[in-house]
């Protein structure tokens, strides 16, 4: 096995045991430098680190020696299915068990934590205060998804998907934004990384919000809101998740069965069952104004460096950091296009490590893409409006779809100029080509 795969072993055996690189260095007696150039591949330990490794691994040295440990391809996807009070999570993950089962996955719950607290006892108005509940709630919502996760990568099946009924982000909406940052300091923790550990959200809209009629609290004991209150909790659970790269929202603007069959369509669609088309409309906007959209409770502001690989056979590869005031989450993306709309992505998510490796690769004809992102949830979709440092007086509004036919309806204050979903001077893959000299936008 080359260095660099020998590398990633021994960096799954770190995480597997739940160290630090940190404290590796400290047992071993070496610098943070010399562990992370085993596990990137720069370099290997000698015999006597490599005991030293096998002890405070639990592992066999001849195992270690020869890295005979099997290497599972095992695809693991944690999604949060979330939304507002009676909203039909719990009809929902039936359907999601069922669906996904006889399509050859290993679907595993982790159960609403709320739910379970409230019901045995453990609750804001029993605890000493809501940061006393809400910290409890973390806690434990954090040790659950960690031992699912444990317990998936231990399983024979090659496709396991860990659904959460619910995640850390939904206790940002029954919190002030200061007792939020607390607690995330508190855990030693940002709101980006908590937000995005997960692969995808999915939000189903409350019944409170279009389907007053159906609305009750008779189905969960925990439950204990109005209509209007509601609706209120529904925007702000909404407010708390925008910003993450791939969140869908599930309205009431069909009956309740179909409601539930567009929400397994796109977790189908993100699951790339059979494959994974992303369907995008990209729309030339006039310059928006900053001031309002970082005003607005459902807006969040995320940084992005894309920078593009070499490739090959018509694949565009690109990774990608995205983040806000340095705290930063890495991708990489491999896409194919298919049609005008239709195009063929797989992403995964990278260690940092991982990606200053496949920086390496950069192609250096194309120059990376800097811009800062306005992710906003409006009308129950989700869009994405991206200001390039270049321009100064239009940018780029993007919307995934979930159908080529979906109908768009813009935010109000957004002004269209043209769509340019077809016009290839406006994909970053062109205009990482032609910066600097030919980034001119169109006067109108």
């Amino acid at each position: 096995m080359n260095n660099i795969d020998f590398g990633n072993y021994l960096y799954s055996l770190r995480k597997e045991n739940n160290l630090t690189q940190r404290f590796v260095a400290y047992q071993l007696d070496v610098s943070d430098k010399a562990v992370s150039k085993w596990e990137t591949g720069k370099s290997k330990p000698d015999l006597e680190k490599l005991k030293l490794l096998a002890a405070l691994y639990n592992v066999p040295l001849d195992e270690l020696l020869n890295n005979q440990k099997e290497q599972k391809n095992v695809k693991v996807s944690k999604i949060v299915l979330t939304g507002g009070p009676c909203a039909g999570k719990t009809t929902a993950l039936n359907w999601i068990n069922n669906y996904f089962s006889k399509r050859g996955y290993t679907v595993l719950f982790v159960p609403e934590t709320a739910t379970e607290l409230i019901s045995n006892g453990v609750a804001p108005w029993t605890c000493g205060t809501n940061y006393d509940y809400q910290t409890l709630q973390v806690r434990l919502q954090k040790v659950k998804e960690q031992i699912f996760d444990e317990a998936a990568r231990t399983m024979k099946n090659n496709k396991i998907l860990i659904v959460c009924d619910r995640g850390v982000l939904d206790n940002k909406a029954y919190m002030k934004e200061a007792e939020f940052k607390r607690i995330l300091k508190d855990f030693g923790t940002s709101e980006v990384k908590e937000r995005d550990s997960y692969d995808a959200v999915f939000h189903l809209v409350s019944a409170a919000k279009g389907k007053e009629n159906a609305y009750t609290l008779s189905n969960n004991t925990a439950r204990t809101e109005t209509v209007e209150e509601a609706r209120k909790l529904d925007d702000k659970i909404i407010s708390a998740w925008t910003g993450h790269p791939h969140f869908r929202i599930i309205d009431n603007s069909t009956e309740f069965e179909e409601k539930l069959e567009r929400l397994l369509k796109e977790i189908t669609s993100f699951l790339g069952e059979p494959e994974p088309l992303e369907i995008e409309r990209k729309f030339l906007i006039y310059y928006p104004s900053i001031k309002e959209l970082e005003s607005m409770p459902n807006c969040t502001k995320v940084d992005i460096i894309q920078t593009y690989l070499k490739s090959e056979n018509d694949v565009e590869r690109r990774v990608r950091a995205r983040g806000i005031d340095g705290d930063y989450i890495y991708y990489l993306t491999e896409k194919k296009k298919i049609s005008g709309l239709k195009r063929v992505e797989t992403e995964r998510r990278l260690t940092q490590d991982e990606y200053l490796q496949l920086l390496m690769q950069t192609d250096n004809r194309l120059h990376p893409i800097h811009k800062t992102r306005y992710c906003l949830s409006d009308n129950n979709q989700y869009f994405e409006i991206d200001i390039y440092p270049e321009w100064d007086n239009q940018a780029i509004m993007e919307i995934e779809l979930s159908s080529e036919d979906q109908k768009i309806k813009p935010p109000s204050f957004i002004k269209i100029i043209e769509d340019v979903t077809a016009d290839e001077s406006y994909k970053n893959y062109q205009m990482a080509k032609d910066m600097p000299k030919q980034l001119v936008m169109k006067k109108k």
